[in-house]
């Protein structure tokens, strides 16, 4: 449950992005947000990680540094307690002052932002997030062994979905269950999103009419949640025969996620939505067509929706008409919401080998409820793997 990083994957990846950034021309990366620290130290410890183009990273820990020491291999982990002592720190350690710095502009507030300019008056600023999301993007062979098992964790929450499906109890009973079952396969309990505001829960556990209520969040099925104050996944909706039951599941080892969408009802389906779901499937198998080493993210997603189109789903295609997002697939790995992005707009990035997404088409009908497919998949030079591996069939129970 607390395996640690190996150092020999933290040099891998600190080498990548020092590859980069002497492309980029930059002379520091300073990291402060919690999954890239997790992905270049190994631990979340309060403070940052300065990264020198050349030679080792320094993390600098306000809390807890003891800890740090303990969850990473690092070699230069070093106390403090305000950034104004970077500079010596870092010329301790024979780094002089840098001339251009990149920082996670994406995600770093602007009065923190200004307090790393201070300390560095003399440095020129600019985004590193494109560069540590290229790195982040090529996933190890250590980083597909946990997934796997996020995948065979996520199977037991859809096995156990089989056994506790029943009319009568509420979604949010299930959800309660399902929770329970990947917390004891040792889900971590958090799931990371990258985009601001981009709370999540462990996924979107809904039933009939409230799989197709739409939300705030930046995902083709949103429901109504318990209160506005969380405005997203299960409600109190009470399962019943003949609706679709949406089972959205993000399983979690180690920091690392997969996602897996599958679907189940009590006693049948409307016709509608069971064609909409073989339909969904036939996506699925085109992206398999397309999704090759050299394909433009943007014309893998432009081609899967001409079909869904075509299948004459205009109007509930991830999403109902002025709810619906322009994107079918995503990254996933740290965060739920990695390089690439399968959507619109990406004609200029390309699919490496490496790579690992989620592919999820949806359909949403108000009224009814929503269905589709969603898995994990790993792009290699031999092909696409299928990380998770439940029966995507919708099951009648």
């Amino acid at each position: 449950m607390r395996a640690t990083v190996p150092g020999s994957e933290l040099e891998r990846r600190r080498l990548a992005l020092q590859r980069l950034m002497a492309a980029e021309g930059l002379d520091a990366v300073i990291v402060i947000q919690n999954a890239d620290l997790f992905y270049f130290t190994g631990t979340i410890q309060s403070g940052c990680l300065y990264v020198p183009v050349e030679g080792e990273p320094v993390y600098m820990v306000r809390r807890d540094v003891r800890r740090a020491e303990a969850e990473s291999p690092l070699g230069r982990i070093v106390p403090f307690s305000s950034m104004r002592e970077a500079p010596g720190i870092l010329a301790g350690y024979g780094i002089g002052e840098p001339a251009r710095v990149g920082m996670e502009l994406d995600v770093l507030p602007v009065s923190l932002f200004e307090r790393y300019r201070k300390v560095f008056a003399g440095a020129e600023f600019s985004d590193a997030t494109p560069l540590v999301r290229r790195v982040r993007m090529i996933k190890s062979s250590f980083e597909l062994e946990i997934m796997r098992d996020a995948a065979r964790q996520v199977n037991k929450v859809y096995e156990r979905a089989l056994e506790v499906i029943r009319e009568g109890i509420t979604d949010l009973e299930l959800s309660a269950e399902l929770e329970f079952t990947a917390r004891r396969e040792g889900h971590l309990g958090l799931i990371r999103m990258r985009v601001f505001n981009g709370e999540m829960l462990f996924g979107h556990t809904f039933s009939g009419p409230d799989g197709a209520v739409p939300a705030y969040t930046d995902t083709p099925l949103g429901g109504p949640g318990l209160n506005p104050a969380f405005g997203q996944g299960c409600g109190v909706h009470i399962i019943a025969p003949h609706q679709p039951i949406v089972v959205d599941f993000a399983g979690s080892r180690n920091g690392y996620l997969v996602d897996q969408t599958r679907v189940f009802a009590l006693g049948g389906i409307p016709e509608r939505l069971r064609d909409g779901h073989r339909d969904m499937l036939a996506v699925q198998e085109k992206m398999r067509e397309l999704a090759v080493p050299g394909a433009a993210w943007g014309d893998i997603y432009d081609a899967c929706l001409s079909l869904a189109l075509e299948q004459g789903h205009a109007d509930h295609f991830m999403g109902y008409r002025g709810s619906q997002v322009s994107f079918i697939g995503h990254g996933v790995g740290i965060e739920i919401d990695e390089y690439p992005f399968l959507a619109r707009g990406f004609g200029d990035m390309v699919m490496e080998a490496g790579m690992v997404f989620a592919f999820e088409p949806k359909l949403v009908f108000p009224g009814l409820g929503a269905v589709g497919i969603e898995n994990t998949f790993h792009l290699s030079d031999n092909g696409l793997e299928q990380i998770t591996f439940s029966n995507e069939q919708i099951v009648i129970l």
